[in-house]
C-alpha cells in the first residue's frame, strides 16, 4: 500500500508539472505570434529604407557622417549581448552566452559588455563576464526601446568609450532553429549606391537640403536597425520557449503514462497478494477444521 501510494503521489505532481508547462507553451506561443508579425514587418519596413538610403547616398556624403566613420585603431570592443527575460528555453541563453565569451577571445581588444535581458546575472558572472550595464527589455519590444538603446549606443561610440558595437543575439531561423550570430553595428556600413542609385540621387531634390535628408533617414534606419534585432531576438526565445514547454510537456504525458501503468501493475501485484492471502487462511482453517473432527 505504501508503494501505491507514493504512486499516486507521484502522479498528481506530475500532472501538476504538466498543467504548468502547458500554461507556459500557451503564454510563449502567444507572445510569439505577436513579436513574429512585428518581426515581419519591420524587416520589410528596414530593408526598403536601407534600400532608399543607399539610393540617395553616394560614398563621399556618406562617409562625412561620424556614425559611419571607422576609426584609426579599435582599441574597445562594445559588446551587446541579447540574452532572455527568464529560463526555460532549452539552451536559448547558455548557448549564447558560449558564443559571447568565444567571440571575446579571439578579438584582441578591451570587451566593453552590456546585457539586454534579466537572464542570468549570476551565471553571466560566474562565466567571467562582467557587464557594465544591464539594460531592461519587454517581451515584446517597442519602438521607445530601440531609440532609447540605439541613442546609449550612439552615445558611447561618439563619446569614444569605445570603438565599435557589436550586437549578439540568436538569430531567428524558424521555431525549431535560433543560431547565435554577431552584427556590427557602429560604426555602420556605408551603403552602397550603384549607378542607378546616382542618376536617381541627381535627379531627386532635397528639403530643406541633401545633408539634413540624409542624416534624418540615417537616424531613422539606426533606428529600425535596433529595432528589428531586439524583436528577433525576442522572437527566438519565444519559440525557445515554446519548444521547449511543448516537449515538457509530451515527457509528462509519457511519464504518466508509465506511472499509471506501474500503478495498475502494483494494485494487480497487491491484489494478487491478498487473494493468495485470503486463499492461505481458507486452507489452514480447513485443515484446522478437519483435524478437530479427527
Amino acid at each position: 500500500m505504501a508503494n501505491l501510494r507514493a504512486i499516486r503521489t507521484r502522479i498528481r505532481s506530475v500532472e501538476n508539472t504538466r498543467q504548468i508547462t502547458k500554461s507556459m507553451k500557451m503564454v510563449a506561443a502567444s507572445k510569439l505570434r505577436k513579436t513574429q508579425g512585428s518581426f515581419s514587418g519591420q524587416t520589410a519596413f528596414s530593408e526598403r529604407c536601407g534600400e532608399i538610403l543607399s539610393r540617395l547616398s553616394d560614398g563621399e556624403n556618406a562617409l562625412s557622417h561620424p556614425l559611419l566613420q571607422p576609426r584609426p585603431e579599435c582599441r574597445t570592443s562594445c559588446y551587446v549581448l541579447m540574452v532572455g527575460n527568464r529560463g526555460l528555453c532549452g539552451i536559448y541563453n547558455q548557448s549564447l552566452l558560449r558564443f559571447c565569451e568565444k567571440l571575446m577571445k579571439q578579438k584582441d581588444t578591451q570587451p566593453y559588455l552590456i546585457t539586454c535581458g534579466r537572464w542570468g546575472k549570476d551565471l553571466i558572472a560566474a562565466a567571467g563576464l562582467h557587464p557594465a550595464e544591464t539594460v531592461d527589455i519587454s517581451d515584446t519590444p517597442t519602438a521607445e526601446e530601440a531609440l532609447s538603446l540605439a541613442e546609449k549606443l550612439e552615445g558611447l561610440y561618439l563619446e569614444g568609450t569605445v570603438d565599435e558595437v557589436i550586437f549578439v543575439y540568436q538569430s531567428y531561423r524558424s521555431v525549431l532553429t535560433q543560431t547565435p550570430v554577431s552584427r556590427r553595428f557602429l560604426p555602420m556600413e556605408n551603403p552602397e549606391a550603384g549607378e542607378e542609385a546616382g542618376k536617381t540621387a541627381e535627379q531627386v531634390i532635397f528639403e530643406p537640403d541633401r545633408e539634413s535628408v540624409l542624416k534624418t533617414l540615417l537616424d531613422l534606419y539606426i533606428i529600425n536597425t535596433v529595432h528589428g534585432i531586439l524583436l528577433e531576438a525576442r522572437t527566438g526565445e519565444h519559440a525557445a520557449r515554446t519548444t521547449a514547454m511543448s516537449a515538457a510537456a509530451d515527457n509528462t504525458e509519457e511519464l504518466i503514462e508509465q506511472l499509471t501503468l506501474e500503478l495498475n501493475h502494483a494494485r494487480q501485484a497487491a491484489i494478487t497478494t491478498e487473494i493468495s492471502e485470503i486463499a492461505g487462511g481458507a486452507e489452514a482453517l480447513r485443515k484446522n477444521a478437519a483435524g478437530g473432527r479427527s
